[in-house]
C-alpha cells in the first residue's frame, strides 16, 4: 500500500498494554501514512494498568512504527496524558525530531492551534478520585474483553460489530453532559487565549465543530481513541478532517502477522537510546523486550 502524504496526523488514547487497545488496526494506519508531523496526544501507553504480563507483539509493533516514521523524517510530538503521566517528569525533552511535552501551540497556515490531552479539566484524574478512576479502568477493560467475545460471535453470524461501552456512555445522560461540558470548557479557554483551533483527546469522543461564545469562536477538534472509535485527526490541503479506520480499505494487507520478538537494531542513535532508557525507567519494560527496528 502506498503511503498517504499528510501534513499532520494526531492520534490519542491508544492505551498500549490494555486488552481494549486495537493495536493491529493502529499499526496498519501508521503503515499507511507519511506525515510531516505526528502528534501523539496522550494516553499512548497505559501506565495505570500496565503489566509486564500483557504487552503483545502488536502493541510493541506500534512503538516500532512510530520509530520508523521518525527515522524517515517525521517529527514526532508526544504530549503526555493522565494514563502516561509518568512521562511528565521528562516534559520538554527534545531529542532530534522527537519532542516530549505537556502541551504545544503551533501556527498552522497562519492559524494558532493549541494541542493538549485534556485531563486538566477532569477532576476524576486527581486526588482520591484517581483511585476510583483506576478501578473504573479495570472494569472498563473487563467490559472490552466481554465485548470482544460478543463481537466474535456476531462475526460468525455475519452481523455488524457492536460497542457495549459506547452504548452505556451514550445512554447515560450524565456522561453525555460531561462530554459537552468538557468541549465547552476547552473552547472557552482557547477563545480567551486567542487561538483559532483547540485539539484534545482524553474523552474518547471524536469531534470537529465550531464553538461560539460572546467573546469569539474557535474550532474544537478531538482525535477520539484507538479502543472503540479507531479515529485520528488529519491536516491536509489547508483543512482538518477526522479519519475513521475501516479494515475494508486495507484488503489483503490487513492480514499482517507480527513476530513475537521484533528484530534487534544493529545500530541505534544515542538520542534514541536515551529515549528508550527513559521509557524503560518509566514503564518497567526490560531493555531486552524493546527492540524496534527501522
Amino acid at each position: 500500500m502506498e503511503r498517504r502524504q499528510l501534513a499532520i496526523s494526531v492520534i490519542s488514547d491508544v492505551h498500549l498494554g490494555t486488552y481494549g487497545c486495537q493495536a493491529t488496526e493502529l499499526v496498519h494506519y501508521l503503515k499507511s501514512i507519511q506525515p510531516q508531523i505526528l502528534v501523539l496526544n496522550g494516553d499512548i501507553i497505559d501506565g495505570w494498568q500496565f503489566s509486564k504480563r500483557y504487552f503483545p507483539p502488536s502493541h510493541m509493533q506500534v512503538i516500532k512504527e512510530v520509530f520508523s516514521l521518525m527515522a524517515n523524517g517525521t517529527r514526532v510530538i508526544y504530549i503526555t496524558g493522565n494514563h502516561d503521566e509518568m512521562l511528565r517528569r521528562y516534559a520538554d525533552v527534545q531529542l532530534g525530531n522527537f519532542q516530549l511535552t505537556d502541551k504545544v501551540v503551533m501556527e498552522i497556515d497562519g492559524k494558532m492551534t493549541w494541542i493538549f490531552h485534556g485531563d486538566v479539566f477532569d477532576a476524576t484524574t486527581k486526588g482520591s478520585a484517581k483511585l476510583l478512576a483506576k478501578l473504573g479502568g479495570k472494569g472498563y477493560d473487563l467490559l472490552i474483553i466481554l465485548n470482544s467475545c460478543i463481537n466474535w460471535l456476531l462475526k460468525l453470524l455475519g452481523k455488524e460489530k457492536m460497542s457495549l461501552s459506547k452504548r452505556v456512555k451514550n445512554g447515560v445522560k450524565k456522561a453525555v453532559r460531561w462530554i459537552a461540558d468538557f468541549e465547552q470548557t476547552a473552547a472557552e479557554l482557547a477563545i480567551e487565549k486567542g487561538y483559532d483551533y483547540v485539539i484534545c483527546g482524553h474523552i474518547h469522543q471524536p469531534q470537529q465543530r465550531t464553538i461560539t461564545t460572546d467573546k469569539g469562536s474557535v474550532t474544537y477538534l478531538n482525535s477520539g481513541d484507538w479502543i472503540e472509535n479507531l479515529t485520528a485527526l488529519e491536516f491536509q490541503q489547508n483543512a482538518w478532517s477526522i479519519y475513521h479506520f475501516n479494515a475494508k480499505d486495507y484488503h489483503d494487507n490487513y492480514t499482517t502477522k507480527f513476530d513475537n520478538k521484533p528484530p534487534r537494531l544493529n545500530v541505534i542513535p544515542d538520542d534514541i537510546n536515551v529515549l528508550l532508557n527513559t521509557l524503560v525507567a518509566s514503564t518497567g519494560i526490560q531493555p531486552n523486550t524493546i527492540q524496534p527496528s527501522f
